[in-house]
């Protein structure tokens, strides 16, 4: 008895094409990158704070025009940067050193230096706490 084997004609192909599945993938790869190249970032949620800040009689604000020229305006008098922990102090003294807490109330151009520099004088003073404000909820937002 003889065994014949077959010929290679009659071989099954024992391989699966996984070129026409690469070819999608890569069109629809093609397609994401250019819909998020394309697409806008989403808006970002206001912040909102669970627990209130304390009200407090030192207010600084500092706007936009304003703080071109390094003006901040510290309870009721405007004063270069340079000047504001002397300003700080004359506050602590008159609330009879009972505040610990600034209120800063910054557009949201400002630069983060000048911020930074407020905050600085403020600590130089022995005012240690901060609320940080843009704008009141419920407040359209151009509004301090």
């Amino acid at each position: 008895m003889a065994l014949s084997t077959a010929s290679s004609d009659e071989d099954v192909m024992s391989t699966i094409n996984i070129t026409p599945f690469t070819d999608v993938l890569l069109v629809l790869l093609i397609i994401f990158i250019i819909l998020a190249a394309v697409t806008k970032e989403p808006k970002l949620p206001d912040a909102y704070n669970k627990t209130r800040v304390a009200p407090s009689q030192v207010v600084v604000i500092i706007s936009a025009a304003d703080a071109k020229s390094n003006i901040v305006e510290i309870g009721s008098s405007a004063v270069n940067i340079r000047d504001a922990h002397t300003q700080f102090e004359a506050l602590e003294t008159s609330v009879g050193h009972g505040v610990r807490s600034v209120i800063i109330k910054a557009d949201p151009t400002v630069s983060y230096g000048l911020l930074l520099q407020v905050m600085d004088a403020a600590q130089g003073a022995g005012l240690n706490t901060f609320g940080l404000a843009n704008h009141v909820q419920g407040s359209p937002a151009g509004s301090t």
